[in-house]
This record gives structure tokens, sequence and C-alpha cells, in this order.
């Protein structure tokens, strides 16, 4: 029953006797960290919660870029919408002075002859009307 492979030397000996502890050691240590599931689910807890914070982080910085491009945006929007109106009030207050300019009494001579003519006819109808009762 001996191995033909085992040295005969004492010396030799020892050293493949330590050589076999040393991975019997490697060995039993390794299956005790396959056998201790508590401190295996905390490993794969600790590195799901790692990979969390990294996509959270990740997440934040490209929210953050999105925040500041719509900020952006809408300020150019703004901008726009401001000269827009600001051409248009221009553009309304012409409009208005010319309506204004159009319907002012002193540019319009015949209605004014008219209230005038409508002033003078009454005045003749009352005085007719005083002079036949009087």
């Amino acid at each position: 029953m001996t191995n033909p492979d085992t040295p005969t030397d004492p010396q030799q000996l020892r050293e493949q006797i330590e050589r076999t502890r040393a991975e019997l050691g490697e060995t039993v240590e390794s299956l005790a960290a396959k056998a201790d599931v508590k401190a295996r689910a905390k490993e794969a807890v600790a590195e799901k919660r790692d990979q969390v914070r990294e996509k959270v982080s990740s997440a934040a910085g490209q929210a953050a870029q999105k925040a500041s491009a719509v900020k952006d945006q809408a300020a150019q929007k703004a901008s726009t919408v401001k000269d827009q109106t600001a051409d248009a009030v221009a553009k309304g207050t012409t409009a208005v002075k010319q309506k204004v300019a159009e319907t002012d009494p002193a540019r319009r001579p015949l209605p004014l002859v008219a209230i005038a003519a409508a002033a003078v006819l009454v005045g003749v109808v009352v005085f007719v009307i005083r002079r036949r009762r009087a």
C-alpha cells in the first residue's frame, strides 16, 4: 500500500507533510467560507449596496446635467418671449396711436359740424315752440 512516489527521506517526508497540511488548511478555509451563509449574505448585500450607490450617484449627476440644460433652454425661451413681447407692445402702441389719431375730433370735422347743426336745430325748435305759446 505504499505509494511509489512517496519519498523515503525523512526530510522530504516532512516537507511533503507540510505542503499537504497547507493545502488541506486552504481547502478547509474555502469550505468554511462557503458554509458561512450569513457572511456570504452580508457580502452580497454590501456589494449590491455599493452598486446602488454608484447608480444613484450617476443618476444624480445626469439629473444635474439635464437640469442645467433645461435651465439654459428656459432662459433662452424667456429671452425670446421677452423680445417678442416688446415687439408686440411696440406694434400695439403704434396701432393705438394711429387709431387715436384717426378718431381725434380735430381731424374729423364732419361730426362736429353735425353736432353743431343739431344744436342749432334744437335751439330753433325751442325758440319756435316758445314763441307760439307766448
